[in-house]
């Protein structure tokens, strides 16, 4: 998640701008770029929202239901719909054109160093999910004395530098990033569908005991954490052509990825059942009973870890960035100092590298930011401002 530093990068600039361009050169300079159309709003918010959570759904729809997990799916998409619509609201009317500012209009500097801070854990949270699931796709993971193979242990055996902490160690010296495989998984339950090998999902929860019921609010933080999109909203208005259509495309994205929700957790829970992982790349290690199935295992895992490799690194700037403006708020840009960059970039990719060898499984790395910071982000901010 990225937070647009407008107003520090106005303090903190060693040149202020004396001379502002006349409109006419502006033109000239932007390349006739007249604003955003209402897809490409659509789509870039689309991409905001789903991310690695994606992958953990179809386990928290597992353990709530087919039905109930599919209703709090949408239940969600709704609440955070509002959630935006009040902030973008609420924007307009203290005239500032970025979260941080309308929160910092509403509580002070404590109000923003709040709302940064929370960025901060949420951003460092995904980081170390992405981390986890690099090392399940290619290294393997265990769950309940279970091992389940990683791409480079089928290919090469075990090794060395094939361990977890050995492969995450090398993989953090290079870089990082998301994506879904929704059609792919879509196309095999499908065809196993077709072949009649697969088994009745479970429509509604299993509650047979107090732990298994208080078990099910943990999907909560899951869902909360699919939808997290709050901190390119004010970007993305602000590239449009007509800002009046926001609420619109933020109705349209929701929807979107809320089908997409909906359609990953359903086949996720066809095609595995009740030995879907928390990960559910972690599955991908098995005969799939298809044809070219092994194949198929290899593609979907290895495109999605090379995919998290390659958006590690823009989290990761953000990241940098607003703990940069944290701890160091009337320096100068980070990238005129060479060692303040190298040390915030060491304290984030050390704290990422550690998080990631002790963090079992992303089942609880989206627990503790979607239960903490995320819907401090997503709703409770939002909320605040509205009360204001």
């Amino acid at each position: 998640m990225s937070l647009p530093f407008t107003d520090r990068n106005r303090r903190r600039n060693p040149k202020p701008h004396q001379n502002p361009v006349p409109d006419a050169k502006r033109d000239d300079v932007d390349g006739g770029f007249d604003g955003s159309s209402f897809t490409g709003a659509v789509f870039n918010l689309s991409t905001t929202i789903i991310g690695a959570g994606i992958m953990a759904l179809p386990a928290a729809v597992k353990q709530l239901g087919l039905i109930p997990g599919s209703i709090m799916i949408i239940l969600c998409a709704i609440l955070t719909e509002f959630s935006i619509v009040t902030l973008l609201k609420f924007t307009r009317v203290s005239k500032t054109t970025t979260y941080s500012g309308v929160v910092r209009d509403s509580f002070g500097g404590i109000g923003r160093f709040l709302l940064l801070l929370s960025i901060i854990f949420n951003n460092m949270g995904m980081l170390i999910a992405y981390m986890v699931i690099i090392g399940d796709v290619f290294s393997g993971t265990w769950s309940e004395g279970v091992h389940f193979s990683g791409v480079l242990e089928e290919w090469f055996g075990q090794q060395w530098w094939s361990t977890r902490p050995i492969l995450l160690l090398l993989t953090t010296l290079f870089v990082f990033a998301p994506l879904t495989s929704f059609r792919r998984v879509a196309g095999v339950a499908i065809v196993k569908f077709a072949n009649g090998s697969i088994g009745v999902p479970n429509l509604m929860p299993k509650v047979t005991s107090q732990e298994s019921f208080w078990k099910l609010f943990t999907t909560v933080p899951i869902l909360v954490t699919a939808y997290i999109c709050h901190h390119n909203v004010h970007p993305i208005e602000n590239e449009l052509k007509d800002p009046s259509h926001m609420n619109a495309i933020v109705r349209t994205s929701l929807l979107l990825c809320a089908s997409v929700y909906i359609a990953t957790s359903i086949f996720g829970i066809l095609l595995f059942g009740d030995n879907i992982q928390d990960d559910v790349l972690a599955n991908f290690d098995g005969d799939l009973g298809v044809p070219y199935g092994t194949f198929l295992n290899d593609v979907v895992r290895v495109s999605y870890g090379f995919h998290l490799i390659l958006v590690f690194p823009i989290v990761f700037f953000s990241l940098r960035l607003n703990l940069d403006g944290l701890l160091f708020p009337h320096a100068i840009p980070l990238a005129f100092d060479n060692k303040r960059f190298c040390f915030v970039t060491i304290i984030i990719m050390a704290s990422v590298f550690v998080g990631a060898n002790y963090v079992p499984s992303i089942w609880y790395a989206f627990q503790f930011t979607g239960a903490t910071t995320t819907i401090s982000v997503g709703y409770i901010f939002p909320a605040a401002i509205a009360l204001k």
